[in-house]
Order: C-alpha cells, then structure tokens, then sequence
C-alpha cells in the first residue's frame, strides 16, 4: 500500500482529497500548511506528497526547497497543486523541485490518475 502525505490549507479540499484516495487504496496523512508538512515529511516515509502551493507558514515551493535537503528529500514525489496554469507557472513549478503538477480546479478522478502515473514511475 503507498502511503501519501496531502498538505492542503482548505479543509473542505483536504478531506475531499483525502477521501478520495483512501477509498482508492491509499494510506492517507495529512496536514493544513507548510510547517506541518515538512514535519510530517521528515518524520514520515511516503511515497508521494500531494502539495498544495498556496499555505501558511510556508508555500509549497519553500516545502519543496526544505523537503528535497532531507535525508531521503531527493526520491520523494511530490505532486504540486496550484491555482495558477499558464506554463511559466508549470516551468516554475518544474524547476522548483516538483515532479509534476495540476492546476485547481481538478477533477479528483484525474487526480487518482495522475498519482497512479506518478506511482508506477
């Protein structure tokens, strides 16, 4: 079973997000910003974290910046979510240290695609 970390600020999101995986078989943890995030990622081993850019504490580029120096930072995959979709923000997003990205709004089934594409990798 693959174990996701998904840091999402909107509780509604979260819950729905989290919901959605773990009916697909996932083991979910969760957290509502960026500091709680790179706890959870330092303490934790998941195999994909489903990071939301847009939070308190910490942006997910900053968790990206601070996840990717931790001992096994390197071959964590993270999924960004962001607000934005024009491509200087994919390039961004890319270039920050994010595996890949989706642009809010989503659809959750393409979400669950996307983590299995990410997964199988």
């Amino acid at each position: 079973m693959f174990k996701l970390l998904v840091a999402e600020d909107e509780s509604a999101l979260r819950m729905l997000l989290a919901d959605t995986l773990e009916d697909e078989g996932y083991e979910v943890d969760l957290a509502c910003d960026g500091e709680e995030a790179l706890e959870r990622i330092a303490e934790g081993s998941y195999d994909l974290v489903v990071l939301d850019n847009m939070m308190p504490k910490y942006t997910g580029y900053e968790v990206i910046e601070k996840a990717r120096q931790l001992p096994d930072g390197k071959q964590l995959k993270i999924l960004m979510l962001t607000a934005k979709s024009q491509q200087a923000e994919r390039d961004r997003v890319l270039l920050a240290g994010a595996d890949d990205f989706m642009s809010k709004p989503f659809s959750p089934l393409a979400l669950v695609q996307k983590i299995g594409e990410m997964l199988d990798a």
